[in-house]
């Protein structure tokens, strides 16, 4: 993981590749709750909750890490994966973080 908190694969990367390419990604906060959201950037969507630009949540929180990424989606879907995903309990989102797909 790099300094930032943000997996190597995740930093950057070409443009072209990423014009298509939704990602649904879950990051732990300072007070141990989990984010989950879309964005077709992970690191800069990531340095936005970090500088307080990104969702409201991270308002009262810090973001401390990544915990779990999935692309290959297009906005609509990615949306839907997501609002299945803010329906898990902990229990069970902490169970996808410890699935293969989780990041390292």
């Amino acid at each position: 993981m790099a300094e930032n908190n943000i997996p190597k694969d995740h930093q950057g990367g070409s443009p072209e590749a990423l014009v298509h390419t939704w990602w649904v990604y879950m990051i732990l906060a300072d007070d141990q709750s989990i984010y989950t959201g879309i964005t077709t950037d992970i690191q800069r969507r990531f340095l936005e909750h970090e500088s307080g630009r990104g969702a409201r949540y991270f308002r009262g929180r810090r973001p401390l890490k990544i915990l779990y990424t999935e692309s290959g989606y297009d906005r609509s879907s990615a949306s839907r994966r997501e609002a299945a995903i803010k329906k898990l309990n902990r229990q069970q989102k902490l169970a996808l973080v410890n699935s293969e797909k989780a990041v390292t």
